[in-house]
């Protein structure tokens, strides 16, 4: 039976199959970088192997999403509750955890052998950020879970990054904030990414701090505590990055801080893409309004989404935080990206290219009226003087 069958009304929970279902299973190949890499020089004698992460990232999932295309296609309604129970689904991403440590263990091993220049080196420490910055994406799935075991691996997920106050600020921040200027996590149309780094990144620790801090006030407890969920997800880091140190010589922590750098970064970029420009207005109430899938980007390039688990259906995740990765849908309202993830990261890595191609996607978002935006303040006057509200030529 096809999808297309089973979403013209034929009978679904016995009959209906997820045709991606064994493709997650790719999304185990990105933990596997660093054994790759090692395998393949080994192979071929091509130092430019250690660098399978930047090739990968920035080369191969980018030409991937344009050959093979997007689907579109929803799961049907009523087979959203048995795709959510199934746990084939939930070990799919249980497994990148030990796949991600034993090649952050791997590398570390690599890097202190002294048989690595420096080349070398660095090529496996952007590897290893590859592997660490997707598996914050993993973590996201985990986290956004009500089961304690998943929310648990998310934060060790997170400790190879340093990023563990990700899972605080991102759950009860970000998701509440989304698509306003008060949000740390989404970028204003004529803000370049370059600009938008540092913000999200200073940002989002300090909104965690203030989030745990009032949480532990209203408990009549100091922040100061490993119950803090921030202080005791960066524990985890410290620990981690001691033990890593004590095993293979303090020579390997420079690195280890490159990969926490390079793959914190590379969860911003995509932070960067996910609502650029997109504003949640304010009803005659003063109240926000209700996060709409017209408030994320969507993309369904099939590559990225297999590897990232759907991430791009970032209107429903919005809509439905708790939704598992295997049950989110499409929707024909929300404004869809140029392509996959991957390309779109390659393009905000350049400001004019990204504002030439995504500008006009947000002007035509809001049928030319620029001020129904989420505009970067110190380019607001200048936004303003060359599209004015209500500008026609956006195509």
């Amino acid at each position: 039976m096809t999808l297309a069958d089973a979403t013209a009304g034929q009978p679904l929970e016995a009959t209906w199959t997820d045709p991606k279902r064994y493709y997650w299973l790719m999304g185990l190949v990105i933990p596997a970088f660093p054994f790759l890499a090692w395998a393949l020089v080994g192979a071929t004698g091509w130092r430019v192997f250690w660098w399978s992460g930047a090739i990968v990232l920035y080369g191969l999932f980018p030409f991937i999403d344009h050959v093979i295309g997007k689907d579109s296609v929803n799961p049907p309604d009523s087979a959203l509750a048995w795709l959510e129970q199934d746990r084939y689904y939930r070990w799919c991403t249980f497994l990148y955890i030990p796949l991600q440590y034993g090649g952050l263990v791997f590398g570390c091993a690599l890097i202190a052998s002294g048989r690595l220049d420096l080349v070398a080196r660095i090529g496996m420490t952007i590897t290893l950020g590859g592997v660490s910055g997707i598996g914050i994406n993993t973590a996201h799935e985990l986290g956004h879970k009500k089961e304690s075991v998943e929310r648990w691996l998310s934060k060790i997920t997170l400790a190879q990054t340093c990023y563990g106050h990700f899972f605080i600020e991102h759950n009860r921040g970000h998701h509440v904030r989304v698509a306003t200027p008060e949000d740390p996590a989404s970028a204003r149309l004529g803000e370049s990414f370059w600009r938008f780094l540092p913000r999200t990144v200073f940002g989002s620790a300090r909104n965690a701090w203030r989030l745990e801090a009032a949480r532990l006030r209203r408990l009549d407890r100091s922040p100061w505590t490993f119950r803090n969920d921030v202080l005791n997800a960066w524990a985890m880091s410290v620990v981690l990055f001691a033990a890593l140190a004590v095993a293979f010589g303090p020579g390997v922590l420079p690195y280890l801080v490159g990969q926490a750098i390079f793959g914190f970064c590379l969860l911003e970029v995509i932070n960067y893409t996910e609502h650029y420009g997109l504003l949640r207005q304010r009803l005659d109430s003063g109240r926000l309004e209700r996060c709409a899938p017209r408030h994320s980007w969507n993309s369904d390039n099939v590559a990225s989404n297999v590897f990232l688990y759907h991430l791009q259906r970032h209107s429903d995740h919005h809509a439905n935080p708790t939704r598992r990765y295997q049950a989110l849908r499409h929707f024909e309202e929300a404004p869809e990206l140029p392509t996959g993830y991957a390309g779109m990261i390659v393009m905000a890595y350049f400001p004019p290219v990204w504002f030439r191609v995504m500008d006009r996607r947000v002007l035509a978002a809001y049928q030319g009226d620029v001020t129904r935006a989420n505009i970067q303040p110190s380019k607001r006057a200048r936004l303003l003087a060359r599209y004015g509200a209500g500008a026609e030529g956006v195509a």
